[in-house]
């Protein structure tokens, strides 16, 4: 897909690390969490708002992207609110993209893409059992730009309990499925509570199994979240001095490592690049 148009000045969507779900019925809240450190907001037309607000919401939201940008995650497919929000969400100017709720099929994704007009990126929110064994098929459909967890309702489909083991197993499904579609990593449900060690715990856990961006309800997490996916100030300089020693020496390679660390180094680099992170960046409170 083409680049899309980033919903804030700091991070593209692609590289995107916090996520913040924000009700779209309190607008009034948006221009502080674009000031925040979250790298994309997502206004939220599915959980956050009361069936008898939707409308409403809605109404609002369209008029808000007249003039402003965002993301919208918007309502299952299976529903007439999904129906509702595209029709008022195509070809809004401020629309950056949507972030599908509950989709379980490829056909869902193109759907949605389609009826939007055939340009709107479309997160795919994952959040069944369903949706993870369609996961590859749902990462090569036509418009899809990420996948993302949808870590509560997929526990409550399934009965998994809250814990790293019984929840990498649906977060390995999304990372292979992202790379089978070549896309960027997926991005992890939320954690709940103001805990900062947990978040941070998670958050390690989550990068650790290839996930790339992290939902979260309260802009406070984004420092914690954005922290730890970005390469650290000791990655950032050990990436430079490897760059540098490799084109010292032409670029020859002395033994079977050197390919893989030359990889890992890029990608640091380009990285800490996006991220404005180099070796002397300066980490977050703990």
């Amino acid at each position: 897909m083409s680049q899309a148009v980033p919903a804030t000045s700091r991070v593209w969507p692609e590289f995107a690390r916090s996520w913040l779900l924000l009700n779209a019925t309190r607008l009034h809240t948006v221009e502080d969490a674009q000031r925040s450190a979250v790298d994309q907001v997502i206004l939220d037309l599915e959980d956050a708002v009361a069936p008898q607000h939707k409308p409403e919401a809605r109404e609002d939201v369209a008029r808000w992207l007249e003039h402003e940008v965002a993301w919208v995650r918007i309502n299952d497919y299976s529903t007439s609110s999904w129906r509702d929000d595209v029709e008022h969400l195509k070809n809004l100017p401020g629309l950056t993209g949507v972030v599908l709720a509950k989709t379980e099929s490829a056909d869902q994704v193109e759907s949605t893409f389609d009826r939007l007009g055939g340009a709107t990126p479309v997160i795919a929110l994952i959040e069944s059992a369903i949706g993870i064994e369609e996961a590859p098929r749902i990462a090569s459909a036509r418009g899809v730009f990420r996948l993302a967890f949808g870590s509560g309702d997929y526990r409550r489909d399934t009965g998994t309990s809250d814990n790293d083991l019984a929840m990498a197993y649906p977060r390995s499904r999304l990372v292979v499925a992202s790379r089978l579609g070549s896309l960027p990593g997926p991005i992890d449900g939320p954690a709940l509570g103001g805990n900062r060690r947990v978040l941070r715990k998670r958050t390690t856990t989550a990068v650790g199994l290839g996930l790339t961006g992290k939902l979260c309800l309260d802009a406070t997490q984004a420092p914690i979240i954005n922290e730890t996916i970005s390469p650290s100030p000791s990655e950032a300089a050990w990436a430079k001095e490897f760059l540098a020693e490799f084109e010292a020496r032409g670029g020859a390679i002395r033994d079977g490592s050197d390919l893989p660390l030359l990889k890992r180094a890029q990608k640091i680099g380009r990285l800490s690049a996006v991220f404005n992170a180099g070796p002397s960046g300066q980490q977050t409170e703990q």
